[in-house]
């Protein structure tokens, strides 16, 4: 694991997005196509819009995934993560080669049933293709996707249905995309663990100081499914982009205080 950190959040962004924008460009020289993940929320702004603007990458060579979506949330909400994507990446760039969104919202959000058969038809796209880099960041409880602590660390599925705990929800009020934890859905489909893993490459993307305790937690305390974001120590190709902020309780740099 890397660890870069800017003074602030467009430089931190301005960084993640020249790596991110590379790691395609290699992959498509490569391979002759890029598949990558996109994570959503206040904290990739600064690194989405310098991502849509990099110059030379063939984006009709791009396949492009996403994180997780709230269950029987339209896309139309304003907290939906596709329409996220949609303004906020999608509709900047040239055509890309796929857009694999998860339709948490397309069968009926009262049966599980259903979710679960969400979860098989994006997860059998997924499992058929390499991932070359995935986009994340770290929620104010450690989490990456929404795989709030104690996540599953085992489950070999690529989508999950998960229970958001309240912090998760609460960091969501916090954000502005619902006035109030009870407009909060209490469940999504997710991205798993092990799914995020399997990328060649991971960029994490962290600004603000109320992520800075989750920071410190997954950079420099043990691997535990209590801060999920710590199995990114474990990943070969990791590199975390930080403002000042929210690496202020890091020692000294990109270093841990030693036990």
């Amino acid at each position: 694991m890397q660890v870069f950190i800017e003074p602030a959040k467009e430089q931190m962004g301005r960084l993640a997005a020249r790596h991110a924008a590379e790691l395609i460009r290699a992959a498509i020289a490569a391979r002759g196509s890029a598949a990558i993940i996109l994570a959503t929320g206040t904290s990739q702004y600064e690194m989405l819009r310098n991502l849509a603007a990099a110059p030379d990458v063939d984006w009709s060579r791009v396949s492009m995934f996403h994180l997780d979506e709230y269950i029987g949330l339209p896309a139309s909400h304003p907290a939906s993560f596709r329409r996220y994507l949609a303004e906020r990446f999608v509709s900047l760039v040239p055509p890309l080669r796929a857009v694999h969104f998860i339709e948490a919202d397309a069968r009926d959000p009262r049966d599980p049933a259903s979710w679960r058969a969400e979860c098989r038809r994006i997860g059998g796209i997924i499992a058929s293709r390499t991932i070359d880099a995935a986009m994340i960041g770290i929620g104010e409880n450690g989490h990456i996707a929404f795989n709030d602590p104690p996540a599953d660390f085992d489950t070999d599925e690529p989508f999950i249905v998960v229970d958001l705990d309240e912090a998760c929800r609460r960091q969501q009020v916090g954000e502005g995309w619902f006035r109030s934890l009870d407009d909060v859905p209490r469940q999504a489909i997710s991205m798993s663990i092990r799914q995020i893993m399997k990328s060649r490459s991971i960029a994490v993307t962290v600004p603000d100081a109320r992520k800075a305790p989750a920071v410190a937690a997954a950079l420099c305390g043990p691997v535990t499914s209590q801060v999920p974001a710590s199995i990114l120590q474990l990943h070969l190709d990791c590199r975390v982009f930080l403002d000042a902020e929210a690496a202020s309780l890091l020692s000294s740099g990109s270093e841990c205080e030693d036990e």
